[in-house]
């Protein structure tokens, strides 16, 4: 029995398990609280044994460079699944400014997700995001990218560090994020800015209306019913930020991948 156990390939498939297994640790819906962490490492498991059998990886030493490879896969798959999660955190901060200027910014919820707190606007917005990632097999495409990683990154290569040209990349999609933020805020906040400056108006030439009685309700009716009429927009916004995220994740893993 122990006969028939390759023992010399259980170094490589330990390397596509913790790259897996990373990738799992940050990635957007695979990530949650409320997936059960056995089922991750369960699921992390058995698919790492299946791009085992699939993607071709060398027999390995145990050495003091095959510790190094595996701080590089839990590396790679933590980085590249944060920066996934970074990209679809543009949601997060849309709801934010809406939230603020409807004045929902001083009642936030917890997001039963990630157990942090997120603006009202911005989780509902981050909800309809998840529901529209899963009807269009998002997180198949997903685990084809943690599939194909192995493509870009193979097991033994090192990641070349030297280079400061990820640097810059992780910026730029930051900038990407905050640029996708406010077009998604835009329609909202531009009106609710329109509100408040009729508002500010009628203030001066009315000084018996109490404004701020009547501001509220009135922003946040606005607001609402700017939502319901762009949300044709927004899930046009959602699916170029959901093919911004893919394409972020698999340029990532070519600047690493040299």
């Amino acid at each position: 029995m122990l006969e028939s156990i390759n023992l010399a390939a259980l170094p490589g498939f330990l390397l596509v398990f913790i790259r897996v297994t990373s990738f799992f640790v940050t990635l957007p819906v695979f990530s949650y609280r409320n997936v059960p962490t056995r089922h991750k490492v369960a699921f992390s498991f058995f698919l790492a044994l299946i791009m085992y059998f699939t993607i071709s990886t060398p027999v390995l030493p145990l050495d003091a460079t095959y510790f190094l490879l595996i701080l590089k896969e839990a590396a790679v798959g933590i980085s590249v699944g944060l920066l996934a999660y970074i990209v679809i955190g543009a949601i997060q901060i849309a709801g934010g400014f809406i939230d603020f200027q409807m004045g929902f910014a001083i009642a936030n919820v917890i997001d039963p997700q990630t157990g942090a707190q997120s603006p009202l606007i911005g989780q509902y917005l981050y909800i309809v995001t998840m529901l529209f990632i899963l009807a269009v097999d998002g997180h198949h495409l997903m685990i084809d990218g943690v599939f194909y990683s192995y493509d870009l990154i193979p097991v033994d290569q090192f990641l070349p560090l030297e280079e400061e040209n990820w640097i810059a990349f992780v910026i730029d999609a930051f900038n990407q994020m905050f640029v996708i933020a406010f077009l998604m805020a835009t329609p909202v906040v531009g009106c609710l800015f329109l509100v408040d400056v009729a508002l500010g108006i009628i203030a001066r030439t009315v000084p018996q209306l109490n404004v701020f009685v009547v501001g509220l309700p009135l922003k946040i009716f606005i607001g609402l019913s700017v939502l319901v009429i762009g949300m044709t927009f927004y899930v046009m916004l959602i699916r170029n930020l959901f093919e911004t995220m893919l394409t972020t994740m698999r340029e990532f893993m070519q600047i690493l991948g040299g």
